[in-house]
């Protein structure tokens, strides 16, 4: 399952280290940050819940850049 996620994220180099943290997180297959569109994508594992894996990633990406904010989860 993939779905799209509006971000709030200040700079392209806080949304690289957005994007690697929500990769290293249980249950996401691949995920994409696009700065410009201010969008992350994301791949679930098959049998993974978006709405159980999201705040995982919301926490790893806060970890990384604090002010950061993932909408729609």
């Amino acid at each position: 399952m993939k779905k799209s996620y509006k971000i709030d994220v200040d700079c392209a180099n806080c949304a690289q280290k957005m994007e690697d943290a929500a990769n290293r997180t249980a249950g996401v297959k691949n995920a994409v940050v696009n700065f410009m569109m201010l969008k992350m994508n994301v791949e679930f594992e098959e049998g993974a819940d978006p709405k159980q894996v999201m705040p995982e990633v919301l926490k790893n990406c806060r970890k990384v850049e604090s002010d950061c904010e993932i909408f729609g989860i």
